[in-house]
């Protein structure tokens, strides 16, 4: 039992030199999204961490394997949606995210809940979905044009 719980033990502390890189690339202001003052607060409180280069880190970003999880959850947010490349996106592009990014809120599906269990004022209530949806609708009309 003693030798299982050393090897245990020694796995755990191996695994603390395995570590993402979590530098935040340079966000250029003239790419990054603009949106009213509502709407920007609420994306930056609930989406921002994973969908931009504007990431506030958690404390447990230092610890294994949660900051496994933290890096490949940020990863994959960015390639899904990232605010701080904005104007790179084709327009097509834009218009597909933004259509899912609507659904996924209107469905619960985001923030994800293991993401809400660690940041409960990234909770999207009623008014906050609306703002979002409000947000979401006018951007998809202005590139429908």
């Amino acid at each position: 039992m003693k030798k299982i719980l050393f090897w245990v033990v020694g796995i755990v502390i191996a695994m603390q030199f395995i570590r993402p890189d979590f530098q935040n690339p340079k966000v250029d202001e003239t790419l990054a999204l603009s949106a009213d003052k509502q709407a920007m607060n609420v994306l930056k409180t609930s989406c921002y961490d994973c969908h931009s280069n504007e990431t506030k880190y958690p404390w447990y970003q230092n610890v294994a394997p949660m900051s496994w999880i933290v890096a490949s959850n940020i990863k994959s947010g960015r390639h899904a949606l990232n605010f701080s490349n904005w104007e790179n996106i084709d327009a097509q592009v834009k218009l597909t995210r933004l259509t899912r990014a609507k659904q996924v809120i209107n469905n619960g599906m985001m923030p994800k809940s293991e993401y809400l269990l660690m940041h409960e004022n990234a909770v999207l209530d009623k008014e906050k979905r609306e703002i979002l949806e409000q947000f979401f609708d006018a951007e998809i009309q202005k590139m429908r044009g």
